[in-house]
């Protein structure tokens, strides 16, 4: 069994919200899920999940949480070459620029990303719940 972490910020819930969705594939495709608010993980816990599902909203002019994300993010980095991971998140402006460089960093750290990532405007609805669920079983 694939064990996979599910690793988020949110402010309002909206994020939280996308988390649990995450978890929930993760969970119906077989796997075993542990989600994590971003302050509660760190770079020497990467080693110890198959894959990483990280969700952050876009903040300020489109770019990831700076106070307790982005460090934690910063710290996960040089670990996730070759690593399964995926990204989700929730914006309430813009257009997704945030996730879109979020990508590249990620590709430029060597990960691999499993799925397309998933961003909503506000909470979820059926639709990106769906598109969530199947994230999640992307990493399972």
């Amino acid at each position: 069994m694939k064990k996979v972490a599910v690793v988020y910020w949110s402010g309002t819930g909206n994020t939280e919200a996308m988390a649990d969705m995450v978890k929930a594939g993760i969970e119906e495709a077989g796997s075993q899920a542990d989600i994590f608010m971003s302050a509660d993980f760190s770079g020497d816990m990467v080693e110890n999940y198959d894959g990483i599902a990280f969700g952050c909203p876009s903040m300020g002019s489109e770019q990831l949480e700076e106070s307790e994300f982005e460090p934690m993010f910063i710290d996960v980095e040089s670990k996730l070459s070759g690593k399964n991971i995926a990204l989700f998140g929730s914006y309430g402006w813009g257009d997704g620029e945030w996730m879109r460089n979020w990508e590249n960093m990620c590709k430029e750290d060597g990960a691999n990303l499993t799925s397309e990532s998933v961003i909503c405007c506000g909470a979820p609805d059926d639709s990106i719940n769906d598109d969530l669920k199947n994230l999640g079983k992307s990493l399972a």
